[in-house]
């Protein structure tokens, strides 16, 4: 909770000093509303709620099952790295999408192409 006021995230929005099935619960009780979960934990207890979690992200610092139950792991273990994955994923996956588009274009237009769809035309092959 002080890491929480420090932070100055409301008190609602905080769970502290829960039990595993307790943070799995807020994570099932989330996703029922239709949201998207990200997890972040470093120890034992949070690996059930890292596993149910849409994005388990573990701290490189904590235990060794939490890291193999996330699906992302801050090898510094530095809590504002979080911040910094979410932000690098959104950007590869714009990126993603952007080749993906490019790709489509390509194959779109060079293909048939290729294929001499502009031979009866022209009478010309490439």
């Amino acid at each position: 909770r002080a890491i929480a006021c420090q932070l100055q995230l409301p008190s609602d929005r905080v769970i502290a000093e829960a039990l595993p099935a307790a943070k799995v619960g807020k994570v099932e009780e989330l996703q029922a509303q239709g949201r998207v979960v990200a997890m972040v934990g470093d120890g034992v207890n949070d690996s059930p709620a890292l596993v149910q979690a849409d994005v388990g992200l573990s701290m490189g610092t904590g235990a060794q099952i939490a890291a193999e139950a996330s699906d992302m792991v801050l090898v510094r273990g530095n809590v504002t790295d979080v911040c910094t994955a979410l932000d690098l994923s959104q950007t590869i996956f714009r990126r993603i999408q952007l080749n993906f588009l490019w790709s489509l274009l390509y194959n779109c237009l060079g293909i048939p192409l290729a294929a001499g769809v502009f031979y009866p035309m022209f009478h010309t092959r490439l």
